[in-house]
């Protein structure tokens, strides 16, 4: 490939030397080539980074999902039985939520990736966060804030909450939500940003931080959903949102303690912009005939920088193809430079399309999202009307999800410490499964979860069929609910962490945060899609009424189940299309030493 910036201009080249060299002295030593530390000095291993600074950032995480999870799980029962608002209205303000948590990802990842690096990103948003949640359990508390209790014993009918009252709850929400958004895409990014890819010591560890990084997810929802509800329905909701906002000021501070320890990489400029630069310059150059070398396309990154080319999505080579003159424009120093929005290197047209390779799995990964929404909305809500005692003990109906919890843990113990050791002793080959075989397994059990959820409520509406209208609770106990847990639990663990990997490994160096919004965009758009079925079908039939028990759940269940097979086949179509064709790499050695004689 011809090297474009060396050739025509020796200013950019003398750069591009620099950089080369620069990097050609990081063999050996204890400088880190990429990341730089608190001072802007190049990062030194023995003093930054490693296993203590990506401890640090981890406890971030698990006060988020505390904070996250402790709110959602239990939030459908404070807004129907506190709040009086009817069941499908409740479970679309939790959708909601949850679904703008995740979506703000996106908007996270791409001011850690343009503006504020990962680490101002988590600082500020975390303590964004701890502002919402502090407020919410203000909120609370007040009584003019939520309507009069309504019941057996109250005067008058249920009043329903106002819109100043709503208002005030969504405002603490949605803050909350912003938070969750700016903070949660950049926390796994930051901790493998403590490890050098280049040591085959510290890429070990990276592979451990992320099944660790996950854990301390699961452990954060487990902890909100045993301690946390149980707070929320003994002590009082002020009073368990309270602690997690105390939680998240105390890992605030444990996150800032290590700044002079953490390693931090350079941003390396807005990955948005960079996407759009190379579509307008491939539709600028729509009408230019295409050459038949991929050598003949601009390239101006050093070789091992260098990505290589692909012969998939064509029409996005033509961002590559030199114009002459018409590339360039004046640079500050008077000097002509190309054009980014007129000519970009054929390593960031393959970042581009990448990219576009993430984009059917990301589509057919988000109905997995939905049927998840509903062990937190519909499920939670079935268990309030079911039989939840365990001896002289109670059990919260939110807490039933620690089962759900409970089948991710075990499911990433049993794969790790059982399946992975197996598959190396049969097949040599193999370390597991690959992230598209997880992914597929987790869309799987979630159909047979959604089926197993539609044969329990139809027993339970049967149940309550046959029961007195008064009773506050149905002789039918809350563990029918465990097998539907249980399933769309699994499927989870093998979704979430072969998403994560699918997503990292498989995006640009340059847009690993926005690859991770990206990802977890999929989880907003389930809970969003979640919202919008259940509006629909709420306005086209009879099945989701004002009380679970007069509505037809199980026909609910019933839809996403058959939806969920179809997006299954979807899948495995965009899986088998997700692997990139074979590309030339077979020439690269000789394009590049043909590029540097040339220069």
């Amino acid at each position: 490939m011809l090297n474009c910036r060396v050739v025509a201009f020796g200013q950019d080249g003398k750069k591009v030397q620099e950089r080369g060299a620069w990097g050609a002295g990081d063999g050996g030593g204890n400088l880190v080539q990429d990341a730089v530390d608190y001072r802007g000095c190049r990062a030194d291993k023995s003093s930054t980074g490693g296993w203590v600074a990506a401890a640090l950032a981890l406890g971030i995480e698990l006060c988020e999902r505390l904070s996250t999870m402790g709110i959602a799980v239990n939030l459908v029962t404070y807004l129907t039985d506190t709040m009086h608002l009817p069941s499908a209205a409740a479970a679309n303000v939790v959708t909601d939520f949850m679904g703008t948590s995740f979506l703000l990802c996106l908007l996270g990842g791409f001011l850690a990736d343009s503006f504020l690096g990962r680490y101002l990103t988590i600082a500020i948003f975390a303590l964004v966060q701890a502002i919402g949640t502090g407020l919410l359990a203000v909120s609370t508390e007040v009584r003019q804030l939520r309507p009069p209790p309504c019941g057996p014993g109250a005067a008058g009918p249920c009043e329903q909450a106002t819109g100043l009252q709503m208002g005030v709850l969504y405002v603490c929400l949605y803050l909350i939500a912003l938070g969750t958004g700016g903070l949660k895409s950049s926390v796994s990014g930051f901790g493998t940003d403590q490890f050098d890819e280049r040591d085959a010591r510290e890429r070990a560890a990276m592979g451990l931080f992320f099944n660790r990084f996950f854990f301390f997810i699961s452990l954060g929802t487990l902890l909100a959903v045993t301690v946390l509800v149980y707070v929320q329905d003994h002590i009082g909701r002020s009073w368990a949102y309270g602690i997690c906002a105390g939680a998240m000021l105390v890992a605030i501070g444990v996150f800032l303690s290590g700044t002079r320890r953490y390693r931090y990489k350079r941003s390396s400029g807005s990955p948005i912009v960079h996407i759009l630069q190379v579509l307008v310059a491939a539709a600028r150059k729509r009408k230019i005939k295409q050459p038949l070398n991929a050598s003949a396309l601009c390239e101006d990154r050093p070789d091992h920088a260098r990505i290589p080319h692909t012969a998939q999505f064509p029409c996005l080579d033509r961002a590559a193809v030199m114009a002459g003159d018409d590339d360039n424009e004046v640079g500050s120093d008077g000097r002509p430079m190309p054009n980014p929005w007129k000519l970009c290197s054929v390593s960031r047209v393959e970042e581009v399309k990448m990219v576009a390779r993430l984009m059917p799995v990301w589509a057919t990964t988000i109905l997995f999202w939905t049927i998840y929404a509903q062990m937190i909305t519909f499920s939670v809500e079935q268990a309030t009307t079911m039989d939840r005692r365990m001896g002289g003990f109670e059990i919260p109906a939110a807490s039933l999800t620690v089962f759900f919890v409970g089948a991710i843990m075990l499911t990433l113990a049993v794969y790790d410490r059982v399946f992975v050791p197996l598959c190396r002793s049969l097949m040599t080959s193999r370390q597991g499964l690959t992230n598209l075989e997880k992914i597929g397994i987790g869309l799987v059990l979630s159909i047979v979860g959604m089926a197993a959820a539609a044969i329990c409520e139809k027993k339970r509406l049967a149940v309550a069929a046959m029961s007195a209208a008064g009773h506050e609770s149905l002789p039918i106990s809350v563990f029918m609910l465990t097998p539907q847990f249980l399933l769309v639990g699994a499927g989870e663990a093998f979704i979430y962490t072969g998403q994560l990997d699918f997503f990292i490994t498989r995006s640009p160096k340059g847009m690993k945060t926005m690859s991770t919004g990206l990802f977890l965009t999929t989880l907003s758009l389930g809970f969003f899609l979640s919202s919008a079925l259940v509006s629909l079908v709420k306005g086209c039939t009879r099945w989701l009424g004002d009380t679970i028990n007069h509505s037809r759940l199980d026909y609910f269940y019933w839809l996403l189940a058959v939806l969920s097979v179809v997006n299954l086949v979807a899948y495995l179509v965009c899986a088998m299309w997700a692997t990139p064709p074979a590309s030339s790499q077979a020439e690269q050695p000789q394009i590049a030493m043909t590029a540097d004689e040339k220069c």
